[in-house]
Formats: C-alpha cells, structure tokens, sequence
C-alpha cells in the first residue's frame, strides 16, 4: 500500500512538483474563474444595481472564507500527518487520520452552521454591510450557509487526496465542480431569474456535487488508504495532532475572513457601496495570481512531509528551492497582466463607469508586490510539511493580522481611499522579508542535516 507514495521520495523535484502541483494550479483556478462569473453573472444580471449586488456579495464572501478556512484547517492538518506516516510507513495512523478528519468535519460544520444561521443580520452588519447592498448580501449567505457540509467536505478531502499524492483526481473534482457552477450561473440566474439567490445555489450544487465525487473515490477503494467505522471514533490525540498542524492554514483563511470584514467597514466608510464593489471584484482577481501560487504549495506539500519523514534533506530544500522560484515567476507574470489591463478587467464585470476607473486604479496599487507572495505561502507550507506548528502559525498570521489589517485602518487618515489599497503590497513586502529570514534558517539545517546523511 505504501508503494503508491513511494515516487514522492525517489523522482526529480522539479518533475514532482509540477506533476502533483499542475492538476492543483489548473483546479484551483478553475474555483478561481468560477468565483469570478458569480461576480461576472451578478454584475451583469442586475444592470443599474449591479454595484450594489456586487457589493453585496462582496459583504457576505467573508462568511464563505471562513468557511473554507475551516475545511483547509481540518485537510492540511490531516494532509501533514498522512504525508509523514506514509513516509515512515505507518500506514495504521494514515488510516486512522483519515476516518477522525471526516468525523472532525461533520461535527465543526454543524456547529459553524447553528451558530451562523440564527444571527445573520447581525453577522453581515458585522461584515459591512450598508442599507443598500444588505438584501443582496442575505440573499447569497442563507443559501451559502445551508451548503455548509458541501463546502466544507469538498475542501477536506481535496487536502487529502492531494496528500496521497493523488492530485490528478483532486484536479478532475475542482475542473468538474466548477464548470458545473458556471452552468448552472447562467441557467439559475438567467433561465431562472433568481438574481443573487441563484448565484449562491450554484456554487452549493456545484460543491455538492464535487463532494460526492470524492466520496465515492474513498468509498469505492481507490484511494490507498482504507475508510473504515472503526476508524471514524474520534481520537482526542489525533484530532489534537490535526488542529496544531492545520491551525496556521485556518488562521490564514479566518484571517482572509477578518480582513475582508475590517476592510468593507473601513471601505464604507471612505467610498460606501462604489468602494465596497471594486474591493469586491479586485480581491477575486487578485485570486488568478494567489491560486497558482497555492498550487505550488500544494504539490510542494507531500514532497516535503514525505521527504522529511524519510529523513532526505536535501530533497527538502531542493523543493523549496525550486518552488520559491516558480512562484516568484507566478507573481511577477500577475503583477504585468494586472496592472497592463485594469480598466479591461474591470469593464467584464459593469457597464458602470465610476466601477471601471475606481477599479483600475485600485488594482494597479494593490498587485505591486505580487512577486512577493510567494515566499510567505511556501515558508507556511514548509513549516506545516515537517509539523512545526509555531512558525507556521506565525507566518500565516503575520500579513493580514500583524501587517494588512492594521496598516488598512492607519493608511486611509493620511491617504484616504488611496491608503486602503497601499496596504496590500506594503504588508506583502513586510509578510515576505520575515518570511525569508525564517524559510533560510530552516533551510539551513536541512543543508546541515543533508550533508551528514
């Protein structure tokens, strides 16, 4: 069973990582781009509101990243410990993970979902919303809410797939669910007439869907590792072992939940509704340079823990090296097609003309550090590859919550408007230089380690 995760240990680097990053790129754009034609469908369903119910999607996407931010919490805290114990051959333990992260899941999704479902005004004027945009807002979030076991499903066994090495399936669920979402956009929302509503249908029915697929992937054998009962009785040292690890990817996602909340509030009052709906479309695509740049963390993930497990070292830093590397060139390709064409981007979404010039100003702004990015997502995946809970953590906190959140709040009384969108590169910069003294440190003693092998 061990020896379809053998090859993690024995191909070229640089091979590996874009064999098991390439079906991770292609599928996280993929959610990418049909976040965007939510957006696109909104914008252009509405006409002459389409401000306000960009807007209002904008208010209530905080709600479904922290929802995300759970299930990637619970999936890579799991990834990481199935990664290493296939590396060590401990293939017992890897079956266990698997059986206590699905239970771990349904009982964190149920309690996300009461305790959401009966406070939501308050929860999206929590989020910024305005007199205006809230019927649009509670319109998307009630029926994002009830896809709650959808999203946070499908999101986990992504991880865990990927942590097998698997990562072509985890791309064939993520292409699948997402060109069904796109479908069912223009048929809900066009056919239908369902607005708002019907965008927020589709992109449950299209998570439903992908999470039943990767069901049956388990259910049906095809994965190396077994889904017993027995194994579904939660074990108190193992859930304890997940949340550690996946603690630093939940408080990146929490964090992209927080910041969007800081950031409609501060936006609202600076720019109102207008500002509310360019944050709105920048932020998604901004995702078009972050999703590859997480790709490569993603097939970077397995390499690592395996590698680590199996005490090569230097295979270690090699992939973090190579990784590094491509991700600087992601970034750097984002920043030129972003900045080149704001107003272009922009005018697929509204016809309005305020929307276009207030969007491409922003984002030529926001994407100055693109290139930067990458350091602090690999240096987070690195430290949860080989268990170290702390600076992982650390790293994953430090540029929305130690940089991004305050300097949004600073900014805007020296530069108004203006320095709302300079904070996103600033903290970039600032996330990126910590990022690096950590990641060579670590890098280092792998060198250390490796040459005393």
């Amino acid at each position: 069973m061990n020896n379809k995760s053998e090859f993690l240990g024995t191909e070229s680097i640089n091979k590996l990582i874009w064999k098991l990053s390439t079906p991770a790129i292609i599928g996280l754009l993929v959610h990418a781009f049909y976040n965007l034609v939510d957006t696109f469908f909104v914008g252009r369903a509405l006409g002459e509101q389409s401000v306000l119910g960009i807007a209002g999607v904008a208010v209530a996407f905080p709600l479904q990243m922290l929802m995300m931010a759970i299930s990637i919490g619970i999936g890579v805290g799991g990834s990481s410990v199935i990664s290493r114990m296939l590396g060590t051959g401990d293939v017992d333990k890897a079956e266990r993970t698997l059986g206590n992260v699905f239970t771990y899941t349904l009982i964190l999704s149920v309690i996300f979902q009461i305790l959401f479902f009966f406070n939501m005004d308050t929860v999206l004027n929590l989020f910024g919303a305005t007199v205006d945009n809230l019927v649009y807002a509670k319109e998307y979030a009630v029926v994002i809410l009830q896809g709650t076991l959808a999203f946070t499903f499908g999101f986990v066994l992504n991880n865990l797939v990927r942590a097998e090495g698997n990562s072509r399936v985890a791309m064939n669920n993520m292409v699948f669910s997402g060109i069904l979402n796109i479908f069912l956009d223009a048929i809900l929302m066009f056919g239908f007439g369902m607005g708002v509503k019907g965008a927020a249908l589709a992109t449950v029915l299209a998570q439903l869907a992908g999470t039943i697929y990767l069901l049956y992937y388990y259910l049906k054998g095809k994965s190396p590792l077994r889904l017993e009962l027995a194994n579904l009785t939660p074990k108190f040292a193992l859930i304890k072992e997940i949340t550690v690890i996946g603690f630093g990817s939940f408080v990146m996602g929490a964090s992209n939940s927080f910041m969007m909340l800081v950031l409609n509030n501060v936006l609202n009052i600076y720019g109102g509704d207008l500002s509310i709906a360019v944050f709105g479309v920048a932020i998604k695509l901004i995702m078009l340079i972050l999703m590859p740049i997480i790709g490569i963390s993603h097939g970077l993930q397995p390499i690592v823990g395996y590698n680590y497990g199996a005490q090569k070292y230097a295979r270690v830093n090699e992939s973090v090296r190579t990784s590094l590397i491509i991700t600087t060139i992601f970034g750097l390709t984002g920043l030129i097609l972003l900045s080149l064409f704001p107003g272009t981007f922009f005018s697929m979404f509204s016809t309005d003309a305020d929307l276009i010039s207030s969007g491409a100003s922003a984002l030529r702004i926001m994407v100055l550090a693109s290139p930067l990015i990458g350091l602090n997502v690999i240096g987070t995946t690195l430290f949860q590859s080989v268990g170290k809970a702390r600076p992982s953590f650390f790293l994953s906190m430090c540029r929305q919550i130690f940089f991004l959140i305050p300097l949004v709040i600073l900014l805007p009384h020296y530069f108004d408007l203006t320095g709302v969108w300079m904070a996103f590169p600033i903290s970039d910069m600032l996330a990126a230089l910590l990022s690096l003294f950590l990641v060579w440190r670590e890098y280092q003693y792998f060198q250390h380690r490796s040459s005393n092998e």
